[in-house]
Formats: structure tokens, sequence, C-alpha cells
């Protein structure tokens, strides 16, 4: 399986919670195998199978109410 790494700008997130929801979520959805989401440096590194893009997964941020970009 070929995997890929996608770095996200991720903002609104003020706390440990907020970047736990973010990676819960993100967790959650089919072929995403990890997401690293960090509150204090408002980014995160999502792994992912081939068929997963950056796309998605900028929508799916803004989904769970916070905002994102590649």
């Amino acid at each position: 399986m070929s995997e890929q790494v996608h770095a996200l700008n991720i903002t609104g997130m003020t706390c440990s919670g907020c970047s736990d929801r973010v990676t819960r979520v993100l967790e959650a959805t089919p072929g995403v195998l990890k997401a690293d989401i960090s509150h204090e440096s408002n980014a995160g590194v999502v792994t992912t199978s081939a068929e997963v893009t950056t796309r998605q997964l900028v929508e799916i941020v803004q989904s769970s109410g916070f905002e994102a970009s590649a």
C-alpha cells in the first residue's frame, strides 16, 4: 500500500481538547492511517493511503469547526 504524508495548517484550536477532536475526526476517516495534530503550532501531519487527497483532509477539518489549508 502506498502512503502519503500531508502537512496541514489548522487555525482556531485553543487547547489540547481541540487538537484531540481534530485528531479523532481525521483518524475516523477511511484511508487515514495516523494524524498528529498540535494546537501549539496550529499544524498537523496526516498519513493516509494514496486515495485520500489533501483537499479531502482540509474539508474534514473544516467540517469539525476549524480552518485548514495545505
